[in-house]
């Protein structure tokens, strides 16, 4: 599984990097980001999908 934050439409909630700080970063504007190519360990799958499910612009994509 692989995430990756679609720069354009993130707002600076952060509440993928509250939910999963294994996973995500921010930026020093605020801004959420994947951290390294966006890998998902098997067992941060199911907090990649909390965090993609709180996204209110709905900027996390998952490929699984």
């Amino acid at each position: 599984m692989r995430i990756k934050v679609d720069t354009e439409k993130c707002q600076g909630h952060n509440r993928c990097y509250s939910l999963a700080p294994e996973l995500f970063d921010v930026d020093d504007y605020g801004y959420a980001k994947e951290i390294d190519d966006g890998t998902v360990p098997p067992e941060l799958e199911d907090k990649a999908k909390l965090a993609a499910a709180n996204c209110p612009e709905f900027a996390i994509s998952i490929e699984e």
